[in-house]
């Protein structure tokens, strides 16, 4: 029987650890683009960890064709054996350097020429698990890690291996445009999709994914800075934290490059992108919108109830939960009968949650503060007053536009474009005031400071509410976002195939 190919959807959506199985910002931001873009269809390409649970937070609209899964790190077996491996491996050898030394699109477009003619029997067994794959090993730590553990570097080495084949070995579906949510292995294969196909590559970044993950890699307790040369268990890594990161910021940059339009929410990410290697002439703001209409009809609550404040989002350490545990803390001294929410999923980092529920137990918290788990959106914002955002790092929250819609003002860390939402953009004329209040990062008295005055003074209260759903009115509403992108759809569908151009890649990097 002849095979049947996969329908050509208009866009291809390509996701990291987000939609339809993550709720959270990004995924309801994809989730409002489908609804709002009826005349299209979408095609998902999902990427997740290996051992990802599958379970739908979303219902799938009728427009989205098809869910195409890659596991990172989760390779084919494949098989055994195969003549010409050893050539094989030396060919990749000098590419993933590279990849490893803050490379680009052309050590993208390299690798996927040399593994062209061995599409469909390479896989686990002979790029991870061979002789060929172990000599390839070695000397790549000789010529880059000699000074470190070998037995840290090899466990680096086959993740980050296995993370890049898994991308570009994957099933690569056909559409019209490719639309990547990320840069980081999305961005990845956004890139791997521009070079095969020559269809256009369109990228949208929240947050910055190199800058995200640096952060996680500067916190993670699984890699130590500690010279150490052996094979030793008690060794340590130095510079595996930066084998890591150098590599998002290959993948990063690939995408960069073989993009036709690179969107962020606000400019001042556009920064943070020519740093990483991005084209200015390629750049594009289009901000978050939410549905203003909805959360403007959410009715208010009154009372009587105690004053309530949440921070709506998930349990992660990203988002500096246990900075707003402290200033709950510190809030309840001078508003005793204040009601403090953590509102959102826990399951993303059970080993965090636990470490904040330890933190609520010991400061004696008690009946003042709660992780409720989820809730219904329009629900929660009739009867919380404060809308808080502790994070690190963050693009646009939609969570602080959902809130302001309902009139709900916002207390926020100084990160992403909050500034802008809280005190107006720099076109915003007349200025509308403020919506809220903007503090510095991991500052719990800043922050307790700034939610009391807004629980204590009721004309502050009444301006920031005024204010801020003004403003949401005026700058944010979905249907402004869904029109630009439909726009930027049909113009990108329409275009004959070109394939990105690749630049020439040098003989040798220095590591960044």
């Amino acid at each position: 029987m002849k095979a049947v190919k996969p329908p050509i959807a208009d866009i291809c959506l390509i996701l990291e650890g987000t939609y339809p199985y993550v709720a959270g910002g990004v995924s309801t931001w994809t989730h409002d683009l489908i609804r709002g873009s009826k005349s299209l269809t979408f095609h998902l390409v999902s990427l997740l960890p290996k051992d990802a649970s599958l379970a739908m937070r979303y219902e799938l609209p009728a427009n989205v064709t098809g869910i195409t899964h890659v596991f990172i790190q989760d390779l084919p077996k494949g098989p055994r054996f195969m003549f010409g491996l050893e050539r094989l491996t030396r060919e990749l050898e000098p590419v993933l350097l590279r990849v490893q030394r803050r490379g680009g699109l052309a050590e993208v477009a390299q690798m996927l020429e040399i593994l062209r003619p061995h599409a469909g029997r390479v896989g686990r067994s002979l790029l991870l698990d061979s002789p060929a794959a172990w000599r390839q090993l070695v000397r790549m730590y000789g010529r880059t890690h000699k000074e470190s553990s070998f037995l840290h570097y090899f466990w680096t080495w086959r993740a980050l291996m296995a993370g890049l084949y898994s991308v570009l070995l994957s099933e690569l579906p056909p559409a019209k445009v490719y639309h990547a949510v990320s840069t980081g292995y999305a961005g990845l294969w956004g890139a791997r999709a521009a070079l095969e196909t020559g269809r256009p590559l369109l990228l949208t970044e929240h947050g910055i994914y190199t800058n995200e993950r640096r952060v996680e890699i500067a916190m993670a307790d699984w890699l130590f800075e500690v010279d150490s040369t052996s094979l030793d268990v008690e060794g340590g890594e130095k510079g595996l934290k930066d084998l890591w990161v150098d590599s998002f910021v290959t993948y990063s940059r690939a995408c960069y490059e073989a993009a036709t339009g690179i969107i962020t929410l606000f400019e001042g990410n556009q920064r943070l992108q020519i740093a990483d290697g991005a084209d200015r002439s390629k750049m594009w703001v289009i901000p978050n919108g939410v549905d203003v209409e909805r959360f403007s009809n959410v009715k208010r609550n009154p009372g009587p109830r105690p004053p309530t404040v949440a921070l709506i989002g998930r349990v992660v350490p990203i988002k500096d939960v246990k900075s707003y545990i402290r200033a709950a803390d510190i809030l309840r001294r001078s508003v005793p009968d204040v009601k403090c929410l953590m509102i959102g999923p826990y399951e993303e980092d059970p080993a965090y949650y636990e470490e904040c529920k330890q933190m609520v137990d010991g400061l004696g918290l008690g009946g003042a503060f709660e992780f409720t788990g989820r809730k219904k959106l329009d629900e929660v914002l009739s009867y919380v007053d404060v809308n808080v955002l502790t994070s690190i790092s963050e693009g646009q929250p939609l969570v602080v536009l959902e809130a302001g819609a309902a009139g709900v003002p916002s207390v926020t860390t100084n990160v992403g474009s909050c500034s802008e939402l809280i005190y107006g953009r720099e076109d915003e004329s007349p200025n509308l005031g403020p919506g809220g209040e903007v503090t510095g990062l991991s500052n719990p008295r800043a922050t307790a400071m700034a939610i009391r005055r807004l629980l204590t003074d009721q004309d502050w209260y009444d301006k920031c509410s005024n204010a801020i759903r003004e403003r949401c009115k005026a700058f944010y509403d979905q249907r402004l976002v869904e029109q630009a992108y439909g726009e930027l759809y049909v113009q990108l569908a329409e275009q004959p195939d070109q394939r990105p151009d690749i630049p020439e890649p040098p003989v040798e990097r220095e590591a960044g």
